[in-house]
């Protein structure tokens, strides 16, 4: 089923490689569960559904695209979820939902077209490396926020933290341990960074020690089908979809390229392979299953490349990492007893590594439309505290210094319409 011998791989392979994946994004479950309890969901519901999506998510992109990619609940858009719509334009969480909805309805209807190749051929890919960075100093500014490490100063809007305080030394402490242990690529660095920190915080009190560590899982019924689909369905939150969507398409593209070629996946030079396709299909299809269950936007992890690097090269890493996901639905007892500022430093090396992506911009030999959007996206994300004022901008300037200079020839069809979007975002 899986062609394991064309794969050049075998059982053990994939379930050795399915076991590291699973370690690597193990933390996602409790960390998800932090950031939308912020937002107002309840924290029980949210791990269990978490656990949920990344298990039938990931189930379904193993024996749909026989590929080692796992699925879970992004990071970055998961924060602008919480922070940037709910808590930010107070947006009713249950209409944020329906927009995820929405967002993967579109992601369903395009990935089944050759959009994906025209999103990729009309946007210029440092504009697209721009939106990776900025996601990424987004989230690291909430994470160094959540934890007291910047706090709100009158004269300056942003002044840092008290760091004599017990709290924002605890967070000190969990982003050294996240930087050392993923620095050395130690598997499962995240959760044993968590794990680590959240036994100093029981030691010194600064969180209450689990009374157990296995529970049934905890019921989803109060975020099940709550999605408001008819509230989200205004032109006001058009560009907010439109964000979403094409969040996610970059984020599971740049993804599927990194990982797919490492396992030389996802070839261009042949024409019989699907599995991109097919991968894409599963990333569309669970995003939108992911709000029905209650959860943010569904999409493929870099994670996986964790596994691919254990010799992963088939769906069945996928599948097993799926099986061994199942264990994290009884373990909320043990979730809920992590201390904050032991999850928060995930965000900000999450952030970093989402960062790095600005590296690859050469900006010396950048024209200023592209210089001036990419600069724009990435520094108004954190200061407006939203992913779609950041694109929008940034996709505006592109735009109106191209118009100034007659580069006609760079504007296509697909820039003209994320612009007239973006226009729409400060319009609206």
């Amino acid at each position: 089923m899986f062609k394991l011998k064309e794969h050049n791989t075998n059982v053990f392979t994939e379930f050795s490689a399915g076991f590291t994946t699973f370690l690597t994004m193990m933390y996602i479950v409790p960390v998800n569960g932090f950031i939308l309890a912020d937002a107002g969901l309840p924290m029980e519901a949210v791990v269990t559904a978490t656990a949920l999506i990344t298990i039938l998510a990931t189930l379904f992109s193993g024996l749909w695209s026989n590929t080692p990619i796992a699925m879970s609940v992004g990071m970055g858009l998961n924060a602008y979820f919480s922070y940037g719509l709910v808590l930010g334009m107070k947006i009713p969480w249950e209409t944020a939902l329906g927009i995820v909805f929405l967002s993967g309805i579109l992601f369903v209807i395009l990935s089944f077209t050759n959009f994906r190749v025209w999103i990729m051929t009309s946007i210029p890919m440092s504009l697209r490396r721009a939106i990776s960075a900025g996601i990424g100093s987004f989230i690291a500014f909430i994470g160094l926020k959540q934890m007291g490490m910047i706090v709100d100063n009158e004269a300056t809007l942003v002044g840092l933290g008290d760091f004599s305080k017990a709290d924002v030394q605890l967070g000190v402490l969990g982003l050294i341990l996240a930087f050392a242990f993923y620095s050395y690529r130690i598997k499962g660095a995240f959760i044993l960074s968590i794990a680590i920190t959240s036994v100093v915080a029981w030691s010194f009190g600064l969180g209450s020690f689990p009374e157990a560590i296995l529970s049934a899982p905890a019921s989803i019924e109060p975020i099940l089908f709550k999605l408001d689909i008819m509230s989200a369905l205004t032109l006001s939150l058009l560009p907010v979809i439109i964000t979403f969507l094409i969040t996610d398409m970059f984020d599971t593209l740049g993804t599927l390229t990194g990982v797919g070629t490492r396992a030389k996946l996802f070839q261009e030079n042949n024409k019989d392979d699907k599995s991109l396709q097919k991968t894409l299909e599963a990333d569309a299809i669970a995003t939108s299953a992911g709000s029905l269950l209650g959860v943010s936007t569904t999409t493929a992890f870099i994670e996986s490349a964790s596994g691919v690097e254990e010799g992963g090269r088939t769906g069945l890493t996928a599948v097993f990492t799926a099986i061994f996901f199942i264990g994290t639905l009884f373990m909320l007892p043990l979730f809920k007893s992590i201390p904050g500022n032991a999850i928060y430093p995930v965000l900000v090396v999450v952030g970093v590594l989402m960062f790095t992506e600005l590296g690859k911009i050469n900006f010396e030999d950048s024209d200023l439309a592209t210089s001036a959007g990419a600069f724009l996206i990435v520094i108004l994300m954190p200061l407006t505290f939203s992913i779609t004022n950041g694109i929008a901008a940034g996709f505006l300037v592109y735009t109106i210094i191209k118009f100034a200079r007659g580069q006609y020839k760079d504007l296509n069809i697909g820039i003209l319409t994320i612009t007239f979007i973006s226009l729409l975002a400060f319009i609206l």
